[in-house]
């Protein structure tokens, strides 16, 4: 790229408005405004962005957050540069106490110009709208979750303990539909929280249905059942996997994905002084929780289940090779933290976590570089 022929446009994206910032070639800011996020304001930042062009190369920049990445795609469909940057990685100066939109969206422009970004990887409508069934059904549990504790505590309140089985199973439902109340307050609030339940557990079961459904066909049939070959993958989680990673061939090294998931130890080291803390927790957080999760079913004893054998008919041998050398690898490590270092429980599942994401990038990375193979029976 020849920079001294090269524009570069900061925008400081909200809701209701974008600042606009134009950093000529020679540093310069050549043109800040205000303009609205309506279309015919935005095709008219285009039309202008593209007049611009004609002096020279024009790139563009605003950092990923809540508006999504629409305000990109337009950008790239009109045949403009147009980078999201990661917010938690533009440089930022500690005594710097004045923050502006067009302060924001200047700095932008200069950070670009200087190669001070880094860019994330924009996914594709159709690989943002998996991602979104997964992350609503994500919250679909969390809500079910709240409103289960909700109904529990009503309950304790009232001296209601249930105390012949499994909570929230059917014959605890069962329990639950045949309780009376004294007082009518009683019985509506009651039927309030209960009625909160089913409705979650229903739009629960669909929501799972529908990731069922997305997981059988293209582009998502193939990895989730590679991912299902390993312990501790079911379908819903290995969907959830491979909708949040979407381009995993973008990491380079399984290194840079475990640092993605905010995995690594975080580091405090000067001179000779080297300090290690807890994991940075940087990154994508539903994809760290997806692995510690599956991290914890390597805590029990190397064991091929008869549904895991099943999961594994039909796939490459290369990809079960590979789940059985994370299953002993990863059921080692379990062991030799928890045993022999005396680390909790919950310290070994994190850092089997971490290798565990090596074990996913080989499979979705390597092997489809690999020529094709004998099938597992």
């Amino acid at each position: 790229m020849d920079n001294g022929s090269t524009h570069w446009v900061g925008l400081d994206v909200h809701k209701s408005s974008i600042s606009v910032a134009i950093v000529g070639p020679d540093g310069s800011v050549k043109l800040q405004k205000q303009i609205g996020t309506d279309d015919q304001s935005v095709q008219g930042l285009i039309r202008e962005l593209r007049s611009l062009k004609k002096q020279g190369a024009v790139e563009c920049v605003y950092e990923a957050g809540p508006t999504g990445y629409p305000l990109q795609r337009q950008f790239t469909a009109a045949g403009l540069s147009c980078m999201v940057a990661a917010p938690s990685l533009i440089p930022r100066k500690p005594g710097e106490r004045v923050k502006t939109n067009r302060r924001d969206a200047r700095k932008l422009a200069t950070h670009l110009r200087a190669g001070l970004l880094t860019a994330v990887c924009p996914p594709t409508p159709e690989q943002e709208a998996v991602r979104d069934l997964c992350r609503c059904r994500e919250d679909a549990r969390e809500d079910l979750m709240r409103a289960r504790h909700r109904l529990d505590k009503m309950l304790l309140r009232r001296g209601r303990v249930y105390r012949d089985g499994i909570h929230w199973s059917q014959k605890h439902g069962r329990w639950l539909r045949g309780l009376k109340w004294d007082h009518q307050a009683d019985h509506a609030a009651f039927q309030s929280y209960l009625r909160a339940v089913e409705h979650l557990e229903e739009r629960l079961v669909e929501l799972e249905a529908a990731l069922e459904a997305a997981a059988s066909k293209d582009p998502y049939r193939d990895p989730v059942a590679w991912l299902r070959c390993f312990r501790g993958f079911d379908t819903l989680n290995a969907i959830t996997l491979v909708a949040e990673l979407y381009e995993v061939a973008r990491f380079a090294k399984p290194r840079q994905l475990m640092a993605y998931l905010g995995l690594v130890p975080s580091e405090s080291s000067s001179g000779e002084r080297r300090s290690q803390g807890s994991i940075t927790k940087t990154g994508n957080s539903h994809l760290r929780r997806a692995l510690i999760n599956a991290a914890w079913h390597y805590r029990r004893p190397v064991h091929v289940s008869r549904v895991l054998r099943k999961r594994r008919d039909g796939q490459p041998s290369e990809i079960v090779r590979l789940a059985d050398r994370a299953m002993h690898r990863l059921r080692r490590r379990f062991q030799h933290l928890t045993l022999t270092r005396g680390k909790s429980a919950q310290h070994a599942a994190v850092s089997v976590a971490r290798e565990l994401a090596g074990f996913v990038w080989a499979a979705l990375v390597l092997y489809p570089q690999t020529p094709a193979s004998q099938t597992h029976s």
